[in-house]
């Protein structure tokens, strides 16, 4: 399996500016290619082929007055400018004809100097080398300082370096690991993903939301309105900018290191971890925007699902559409819709309820019968259906039939029938 680890590196102040440069020939070539395949599809010439333009935007223009500084930097960086490039063409395209999974890929667009988040790539061929003194050599940039927090598992194929929005410089190596799996175990988990509670086990325990942006909000507030009070284009507008940057980074720190514990925690204490896939994007557009992307369901599940794989476990997602908390847990009956302020209820069937838990006990049964040995998929028992579901004779103006003694409305009147074998199911 294919790893990135990050850390952090300091170039000085020289090294910043030929980092500088780099990115600026890496959004230049990038560019250029962009602006030659829409030309050529404007004109209907053929599209523009990976080495035509290779030799078009980069060879052919270092030898230009106007592209000639080109050179000052790793021919490397600006190969690999152009193959992410030619990467956002291909899922392009995969997305237009349905090769590709998940929403629509839009088209490349320009990158900008202003974008906030910077970046270039430096693979084996450029000769990059971890020195024994743990410094990050790299071509025409030099020895830059790395602070590692752990060592690499192999030797990294590539090393992209990243300067974000607050300012600061991070190097991301590429690595191959063979993790051994853990050592199995016999609990299995099913988790339900909320607001109130991040997370509720199938075995009753309650992770409670941390909500870090919420706790953040008043200094947020306090540094956008110092923000909105510069003005455009000056030097003190560009350092509030920073420092608006830096509060949401150590936001988005806190919240993935937090992750990273409690997803390391599920998966080595769990031999199968079971979700339910919720659409974050839907729920994003929702009057619960900032509380969903507060959250961080997304990356979470991500967390859990690649590790794992690393550690021999099973993970699996139950559909976004099964009723896990409608669903009686013990006999499976599919109750009314519920509101969000009932967080307790009561099966016919005697059986009481925390919405919370009951959800992921079935999300836990859900996902054991998609994984078991006969490859089953999630199909509801055979329950009677609620009254204004079942359908009925035309003739039969006001009657319903009756289930296992269940009291029904025959004519208006309450009676007590018989168990008849049940006609209508409900999922």
């Amino acid at each position: 399996m294919q790893l990135r680890y990050n850390f952090r590196v300091y170039p000085t102040p020289r090294q910043q500016i030929e980092l500088a440069k780099a990115f600026g020939c890496a959004r230049v070539v990038f560019n250029d290619g962009l602006r030659a395949r829409q030309e050529a599809r404007e004109q209907g010439l053929p599209y523009v082929s990976d080495a035509e333009l290779s030799k078009l935007v980069i060879t052919q223009a270092k030898a230009t007055a106007e592209r000639a500084w080109l050179g000052e930097v790793s021919a490397v960086v600006l190969q690999q400018a152009l193959a992410d490039l030619n990467t956002a063409y291909r899922n392009f395209f995969a997305s237009i004809i349905g090769k590709r999974k998940g929403r629509k890929v839009a088209p490349p667009r320009f990158r900008s100097r202003k974008d906030n988040r910077q970046a270039i790539r430096f693979t084996k061929n450029s000769r990059f080398k971890i020195l024994d003194n743990g410094s990050l050599r790299l071509p025409k940039i030099g020895d830059v300082q790395v602070r590692w927090s752990r060592p690499l598992p192999s030797d990294p194929s590539s090393v992209a370096i990243i300067r974000d929005a607050s300012g600061r410089y991070f190097a991301s190596f590429v690595v191959q690991t063979t993790d051994e799996p853990l050592p199995k175990t016999d609990s299995e988990v099913g988790i339900d993903l909320g607001l109130t509670h991040f997370a509720v086990m199938s075995d009753g325990t309650i992770v409670t939301a941390p909500k870090f942006l919420r706790r953040a909000a008043h200094k947020l507030k306090r540094l956008q309105q110092d923000l909105s009070r510069k003005q455009k284009g000056s030097a003190n507008r560009k350092k509030a900018v920073k420092k608006v940057a830096r509060a949401h980074a150590r936001v988005a720190d806190t919240r993935r290191d937090w992750q990273h514990k409690l997803s390391t925690a599920i998966i080595r204490d769990n031999q199968a971890v079971y979700v339910e896939d919720l659409c974050v994007v839907g729920l994003g557009r929702t009057r619960l925007a900032r509380s969903v992307h507060d959250a961080g369901w997304a990356s979470f599940t991500a967390m859990l699902e690649y590790k794992a794989a690393r550690c021999g476990r099973t993970f699996g997602r139950v559909d976004r559409w099964f009723p896990s908390t409608r669903m009686c847990s013990d006999c499976g009956r599919i109750n009314d819709k519920m509101t969000l302020d009932v967080r307790s209820w009561t099966c016919p069937c005697g059986s009481a309820h925390d919405r919370d838990v009951n959800a992921a006990r079935n999300i836990k049964a859900a996902g054991q019968a998609d994984f078991n040995d006969r490859g089953a998929h999630v199909r509801p028992g055979l329950v009677p259906a609620a009254r204004r579901e079942a359908v009925t004779h035309p003739d039969a103006a006001c009657s319903t039939r009756s289930v296992e003694g269940i009291s029904v409305l025959q004519g208006g009147e309450d009676v007590k029938t018989d168990p008849p074998v049940p006609r209508w199911t409900g999922r």
